[in-house]
């Protein structure tokens, strides 16, 4: 797909200009860092999605005043998601389309690491795993590209013509821009364990595999729609999680050891040395959101800084 002038990556406002997006997983880390993302380079509206997004936390709150004093053309809207529920998929998808009459982008950030081993795995983890990994892109691989096919025309009182009136478009926002083509990209964020074993437990890899399974197959689904579909696959992440001392809230199954997060063992198995940061994470996002990316889909984007070349049981957060 050759891209038109209004999704040239080139754009003086911004490669995203009037984007319309999604993403899920939006009180992590990596989550709000892929917003800021978008929202820094031009995105119109950026749905935040999560079980218990509402704009009276702090976690929310402090991400509309980041993007207001960063971006301020940019809207934020917290919206409370369940991601492995079809029908509230749909919903969102079409409180979206009202809103705004378009949908550009769709990021799937939500992820769970389960427990460490497969004696402590039951049906319920291994069932939520999939659910965070694989069966939320799975909707939006089924859902997401229809809404994506919509045009939007920008349609001014000067340059109404009579069919216009009969259904009014959207009303003006700020970053608003017509979309006269099908575009649409999704992303999938999920783990260096999409690709290996021995990361983390039975449940997290498999359900990484899956989640890049449906990538692949997106592929053929999505022949003939001009919508790409992409997975990140991130390595070992500093996300702000101290681990020294997880023992004792009892919740050492649901975290890697502490140990990986000494200096001399990031030294040793990562290849530039060090964890990487979700800005990192959230800057290919970015790329594989916009039009620099217009020949890349099915494609796995390892961001690991060379560790699963060095050493592939990385253990990821």
């Amino acid at each position: 797909m050759d891209t038109t002038v209004d999704f040239s990556p080139y754009r003086q406002d911004g490669k995203l200009y009037g984007f319309v997006c999604v993403v899920t997983g939006a009180s992590m880390p990596v989550g709000q860092a892929i917003i800021q993302e978008l929202a820094a380079h031009g995105a119109a509206s950026i749905y935040a999605c999560d079980r218990a997004a509402t704009t009276a936390g702090s976690t929310y709150s402090d991400l509309v005043e980041s993007v207001a004093r960063t971006a301020p053309n940019t809207k934020i809207i917290p919206y409370p998601f369940n991601v492995a529920k079809e029908d509230e998929t749909l919903l969102l998808i079409d409180e979206v389309l009202n809103a705004f009459g378009r949908l550009d982008v769709w990021v799937c950030s939500s992820g769970l690491l389960g427990p460490p081993s497969i004696h402590e795995t039951t049906a319920d983890d291994l069932h939520k795993c999939f659910e965070a990994h694989s069966v939320a892109p799975f909707f939006a691989l089924k859902h997401v590209p229809a809404a994506m096919a919509k045009e939007m025309r920008i349609v001014t009182s000067s340059s109404a013509r009579p069919e216009d009136t009969a259904e009014p478009p959207p009303p003006p926002y700020p970053n608003a821009a017509p979309k006269t083509q099908k575009y649409g990209s999704i992303i999938v964020i999920s783990s260096v364990a999409s690709t290996y074993g021995g990361c983390w437990g039975p449940a997290f890899t498999m359900a990484a595999h899956a989640a890049l399974g449906v990538v692949r197959a997106g592929v053929a689904v999505l022949k003939g729609s001009n919508v790409r579909i992409n997975c990140i696959s991130p390595g070992q992440i500093d996300v702000g999680v101290d681990l020294h001392g997880m023992d004792t809230r009892g919740m050492a199954s649901q975290f890697p050891p502490a140990s990986l997060q000494e200096k001399e063992a990031q030294e040793k198995i990562i290849g530039l040395e060090r964890a990487g940061r979700p800005q990192e994470v959230a800057r290919v996002a970015g790329f594989l959101a916009s039009g620099f990316s217009s020949y890349v889909t099915g494609a796995n984007l390892v961001v690991d800084g060379g560790a699963s070349i060095m050493n592939p049981m990385t253990i990821p957060i």
